[in-house]
């Protein structure tokens, strides 16, 4: 079958869910792939949603956190603080799903502003609960399209933290960027190109980077997607 970019990519990322975990799921494509995932082989994974919405089960992809059929389908709703207060931060949820408008090498992420702060080019949606995500889900999976756009090698604003000083937070912190063209994962501190997708080359994620890309000698290829993936995805998308 043929498919696109971003059909890879989330399929890509739904794949790294297992059954069972509990996903903390931000909206956009983090949401898409959570919910593929929910759809084909983690039948058992539980959509948490910052609403206060506790194992979500759309057939549809919700249009933000706040739409109906993410309450309507869930096993439980709790207040906004209990979500954050009682789940989140002390680190009860196994996986945070994120995207990002900027991401640097090191996994910081930029949701609030390109250009000065005081005096912006954009002012972008800002934080959310992203940056008590990036710190406290035991592990956190960063979706995102790349493009020099996006792969900054300095970020106006850091939103969420990355691979840095970790020793005040609960979780592991980003494990893994997966992209339109690959997957990178920290290497010595600095996300590394160790997957791409099929009939992508190294020199296009390289010239897609802000930053000196470092690839991985022992570098993978990603398995296209399967039918049913696809089938699944595009009922989703409706």
């Amino acid at each position: 079958m043929n498919y696109t970019t971003d059909e890879m990519m989330t399929v890509a990322a739904a794949r790294v869910l297992r059954d069972g975990a509990s996903c903390f799921v931000g909206i956009g494509l983090p949401s898409t792939a959570a919910n593929l995932a929910r759809a084909t082989h983690a039948p058992d994974l539980v959509l948490i949603y910052e609403s206060g919405c506790i194992g979500a089960k759309p057939d549809r992809l919700p249009l933000s956190i706040g739409d109906g059929i993410l309450a309507e389908t869930a096993d439980s709703l709790v207040s906004v603080p209990e979500i954050f207060n009682y789940w989140l931060q002390p680190g009860r949820i196994d996986v945070g799903f994120l995207g990002a408008a900027q991401l640097d090498k090191h996994g910081n992420i930029n949701t609030t502003v390109i250009g000065d702060y005081a005096d912006p080019k954009v002012r972008l949606p800002g934080a959310g609960g992203a940056p008590e995500i990036a710190a406290s889900c035991k592990e956190v999976v960063i979706v995102v399209r790349q493009s020099k756009r996006t792969f900054i090698d300095k970020l106006d604003f850091i939103t969420s933290v990355g691979l840095g000083d970790r020793s005040s937070f609960t979780g592991a912190g980003p494990g893994m960027i997966i992209t339109d063209l690959g997957v990178l994962r920290p290497v010595g501190g600095e996300f590394t190109l160790t997957q791409l997708h099929p009939g992508v080359e190294v020199s296009q994620v390289i010239d897609a980077t802000g930053w000196e890309l470092k690839v991985s000698p022992d570098l993978t290829e990603t398995p296209p997607p399967s039918e049913a993936e696809l089938t699944a995805l595009r009922k989703l998308a409706g």
